[in-house]
């Protein structure tokens, strides 16, 4: 495995696969707006859980 590029390499001079790296890091994996939309409605399943029974 080909060592990391250091601090202030020239962009044509670094490897490939660190190109891929970082073009692959700048979007989150999941967005914010999912995470409070899962919370919301396991909520709401709970609320409506807890009436039911």
């Amino acid at each position: 495995m080909d060592p990391a590029d250091p601090p202030g390499t020239d962009p044509a001079d670094r490897a490939p696969r660190e190109q891929e790296l970082s073009r692959r890091s700048n979007a989150p994996s999941v967005s914010p707006w999912l995470v409070i939309g899962v919370i919301l409605l396991l909520e709401a399943v709970i609320y409506v859980a807890s009436a039911l029974f």
